[in-house]
């Protein structure tokens, strides 16, 4: 069974090499990659789960969240972070995914 994201991998990432980067949009890939790696430590089938997940989130919020929203995208990056240190437990088996609406 392959993964989602193993399937993708050269396609998203490859546009960016040309350009540089900001240091935010660094920490964003780094997280990335973090979740894609904690998420290689667990179970074939969970693996994919979790991928499939994380790849739906920064996906949705790259397509929703504003660039310029530095506020609201360093929240979220405070909340992946405590998302994954919770990943990288041994005894978590998986992510979920949370959708809130602040448009009100």
């Amino acid at each position: 069974m392959k993964c989602i994201l193993s399937q993708r991998k050269g396609k998203e990432m490859g546009g960016t090499r040309g350009q540089k980067l900001s240091g935010m949009q660094k920490q964003v890939l780094s997280l990335y990659r973090g979740f894609l790696r904690a998420a290689r430590s667990k179970s074939v089938e969970k693996c994919c789960k979790i991928e499939s997940v994380v790849c739906l989130e920064f996906c949705r919020n790259s397509k929703e969240v504003d660039r310029k929203n530095f506020q609201y995208i360093e929240y979220l990056l405070r909340r992946g972070h405590k998302q994954l240190d919770q990943l990288r437990n041994s005894g978590t088996t998986g992510l979920s995914s949370l959708q809130l609406d602040f448009s009100k």
